[in-house]
């Protein structure tokens, strides 16, 4: 899963943030970088997996 976490990370930002948080605040940040620009939305996705961030309940 941790692969597919990745690529998706890297192609589609916002799905693997997505995936790794659900819909909370890094999620929206993600998008928010990701419309911005598309190398920001992929570098905080990837920490968002690298440094396994989990939903904030």
């Amino acid at each position: 899963m941790e692969v597919i976490k990745i690529l998706l990370a890297i192609f589609l930002p916002p799905l693997g943030a997505y995936l790794q948080v659900g819909v909370t605040k890094n999620f929206w940040f993600n998008v928010v970088l990701t419309v911005l620009g598309v190398i920001p939305g992929v570098v905080h996705a990837l920490w968002l997996v690298f440094t396994d961030k989990v939903c904030e309940a």
